[in-house]
């Protein structure tokens, strides 16, 4: 949306035509560009209207964004921000195919959020599932958790309240920093499940507790300096609308996403072709598999470990233009398959997960015992035995 080429060729074209057009009798604002629309010289007193900008995510090019120009000669300034200020709130219809696709990804970020939030409290309450595994689980629940409460309240306060977004205050740049920041930690989380699937599965012998320890790390701080250059550089362009960006991807947060979701998908094919080596190795009494079998599992394991590792977004890599035909549904799919990636990981790692499910069965006996007067002596043996 603010990308550099456009500005200065936009900027160029804007200043060419503001010197070829004679300017207003008496008072009147210099013509300028805001970086993204080209506003010509306007007599005082009075409002200029301009189409709404097509590369703008969201924005209706059929709509008019608007500039006033003051009776001192002056273009309005916005009371919070003491800029010069465009007005381009009128560019979103209230009606939208747009406004549609971000009541999906509410509904499916909420629903995966209670769904990760039931996880972790029950991966926290039974202390004997607590293994490395469990841990790098419970991480990437947490940061799947994290970002999924962060998108709603991104939604709640700054897409869905157009007088935020024209003042773009401090608190929502804040915000947006801090989306990108858990929006990489689910990246470098799905990465980490796959080097540690990868590593418990082809090496022998590894230390479990330095594997977790650098995984913890890796997890949670190598997206920082990402979020920071990222940070920097919108502060120093001194960009409005709250950051808001949905045209093409910035490289300072692209190369971290592109590297893990590659690195995944090549950790995923050599865990398929150890499982199948093994399967082949171990399998009936002849000491081979089945061709069939070993190729259901391997359909199987893959089909597992897509979600966990973030490989379906390998399915959705570039956004079409707005006037392709096939726009509204791959946004449609790609909000499903976003806001809902974290609901098929709590369900496949957690809810369907058989440790899990013998302890809640465990539990579940404990709760609903009723012992009776004449309760025997086995019976509550019994009792202190699941209790143990």
């Amino acid at each position: 949306m603010d990308d550099p080429e456009r500005i200065a060729r936009d900027y160029a074209a804007c200043e060419l035509r503001n010197n070829l057009t004679r300017r207003p009798t008496g008072l009147y604002c210099e013509g300028t560009f805001d970086t993204w629309l080209c506003w010509p010289h306007t007599a005082a007193n009075s409002t200029v209207y301009e189409h709404c900008p097509e590369f703008v995510h969201g924005f209706s090019p059929e709509l008019f964004a608007h500039k006033e120009c003051t009776e001192n000669g002056t273009w309005f300034t916005h009371p919070l921000t003491g800029m010069p200020w465009s007005n381009y709130t009128t560019c979103v219809k209230p009606e939208d195919d747009v406004s549609e696709i971000i009541t999906v990804y509410e509904v499916g970020y909420s629903v995966s959020l209670v769904a990760l939030l039931l996880s972790l409290a029950i991966l926290f309450y039974f202390k004997s599932l607590r293994c490395a595994r469990i841990t790098v689980h419970m991480n990437l629940f947490a940061s799947f958790a994290a970002n999924n409460a962060t998108w709603l309240l991104w939604y709640g306060l700054v897409t869905r309240a157009p007088d935020t977004l024209a003042a773009s205050p401090a608190w929502c740049r804040a915000l947006n920093v801090a989306l990108q920041y858990v929006l990489l930690t689910n990246y470098t989380w799905m990465l980490c499940e796959g080097l540690y699937l990868h590593t418990v599965l082809v090496s022998a012998f590894v230390s479990e507790r330095r594997l977790v320890r650098a995984l913890l790390a890796a997890g949670w701080l190598l997206p920082v300096p990402p979020a920071l250059i990222y940070a920097a550089r919108r502060a120093a362009a001194d960009d409005q609308l709250c950051w808001m960006d949905d045209g093409p991807p910035r490289p300072e947060l692209a190369v971290l996403v592109c590297v893990t979701v590659v690195l995944n998908l090549a950790f995923l094919c050599n865990i398929v072709r150890v499982l199948c080596t093994k399967l082949r190795a171990g399998g009936g009494a002849g000491g081979a598999a089945r061709p069939s079998a070993t190729a259901l599992h391997a359909l199987r394991a893959t089909c597992l470990l897509a979600p966990l590792l973030g490989l379906q977004y390998l399915l959705t890599p570039f956004r079409p233009d707005r006037s392709a035909s096939w726009w509204l549904a791959y946004e449609y799919v790609s909000a499903l398959t976003i806001s809902l990636q974290g609901l098929c990981v709590a369900v496949l790692y957690c809810f369907c997960n058989g440790e899990v499910l013998a302890q809640l069965r465990r539990r579940w006996r404990v709760l609903t015992f009723r012992p009776r007067a004449n309760s025997t002596t086995n019976t509550t043996r019994d009792i202190v035995h699941d209790y143990e």
